[in-house]
């Protein structure tokens, strides 16, 4: 009721995103939806339930806690997969609900059989092998270790996965690297196959990968940004561009982040506008206050750099991005009055301040910059219209 600035997530273009992402990885691959950092900044209690309905039935998250989240804005159970950080004392919640989660450490593996025999329930595990990331992933020593132990409690140690993540597939600066993970995992898998162990999933592709690596398109693909209409690289997006054979981005971004403005204030020439002496007003200028600052993620970097959208039309932030708010100039823009409108990031009419022109003011990744929006922003689901 009482919100200085919203978030929506528009359905149709995620229903029109998923349809593009069906066509590369197909029917006979798992898509699990990737979660982790909030949903990339879209809200986990608002994306999941939305991703359900349009018929994600699989999620992976970073850690223990987004997990408890997720399941609890699930309709039904769904599969759920930590990718990384779970405490002993998590392992517990996790086995009881069916929550699987990589093992990428041997001591993982022994406290996992511990509270799965404790608990009388099977614990699922994806083994993490290590492929040259150098992050985390199991050693071959490790591996013979933890399949042991696979072997031994078959039982109660359900092999839900064999995977690996790959170091960097959306630069093509990366290419020999990426080809050494790709061949030490498919020795690790067939070693494993060797010892008769043999996992029920195999998963290696995240969205770069999948488009330019497809043989890594396993038996599950773990996708993020591109799911939210994003692409990692521009080099990957070029890809596609050449394997489809098309020269249009056929993704749609879900987000659109909105405010309004909060006063307007008329500033003499030679005068300062904000915090210290960053923007001196060079001609008579009229600047709106729009009640966002770095609190809500709107980084202090672009500060006199940023964009915003009002009456259609971009306009620039002038002096410093406050904690709580910023000002821009509204010195060309006819009308501009209290309560007006102010786009962040999204479209308002023709016009579109896109994710990707916060980076060139503010050195920030696609990834980073959403991930930074804060959770007190309210996020609810759309159904507007797209362009084709």
């Amino acid at each position: 009721m009482f919100e200085p600035t919203a978030i929506e997530i528009n359905e149709l273009a995620y229903k029109r995103n998923l349809e593009v992402l069906q066509d590369l990885h197909g029917d006979n691959v798992v898509f699990s939806s990737v979660v982790k950092g909030n949903a990339y900044g879209h809200g986990i209690e608002t994306f999941v339930p939305m991703a359900e309905r349009c018929g994600v039935r699989h999620f992976s998250v970073f850690s223990a806690d987004e997990a408890w989240r997720v399941s609890r804005c699930l309709q039904v159970p769904r599969p759920i997969m930590i990718m990384g950080m779970i405490d002993d004392n998590e392992l517990a919640w996790a086995i009881e609900k069916g929550v699987s989660f990589f093992v990428f450490e041997p001591d993982r593996l022994v406290q996992a059989l511990k509270m799965a025999q404790r608990i009388g329930k099977p614990a699922r595990v994806h083994i993490e092998v290590e492929t040259g990331m150098n992050r985390t992933g199991l050693t071959r020593r490790e591996l013979e270790r933890v399949a042991s132990l696979l072997r031994t409690h078959k039982d109660i140690l359900i092999l839900d996965g064999f995977c690996s993540h790959l170091a960097g597939a959306e630069s093509i600066g990366n290419y020999l690297r990426i080809s050494s993970q790709k061949k030490r995992y498919k020795r690790a898998l067939q070693w494993l196959d060797g010892q008769g162990i043999e996992p029920l999933s195999r998963h290696l592709a995240c969205s770069a990968a999948m488009i330019r690596y497809p043989e890594t398109m396993l038996d599950m693909v773990r996708i993020g940004i591109l799911q939210y209409g994003f692409w990692p690289s521009p080099e990957i997006f070029i890809e596609y561009c050449r394997r489809k054979k098309v020269n249009q981005d056929p993704l749609h971004r879900l987000i659109r982040w909105k405010s309004r403005v909060m006063d307007i204030k008329t500033i003499k020439t030679g005068e300062y506008i904000g915090y210290g002496t960053s923007y001196l007003a060079t001609g008579p200028m009229k600047v709106a206050s729009v009640p966002v600052g770095y609190a809500h993620g709107f980084s202090r970097g672009l500060s006199n750099h940023g964009r915003v959208l009002i009456h259609g039309e971009r306009t620039q932030v002038v002096g410093m991005v406050n904690m709580n708010m910023m000002m821009v100039d509204v010195t060309r823009i006819d009308g501009v009055g209290k309560g007006d409108e102010v786009v962040l990031i999204g479209r308002q009419g023709e016009a579109e301040v896109s994710v990707a022109s916060f980076s060139e003011f503010s050195n920030q990744l696609n990834y980073e910059l959403l991930t930074r929006l804060s959770e007190s922003i309210s996020r609810t689901v759309v159904t507007k219209s797209i362009k084709s």
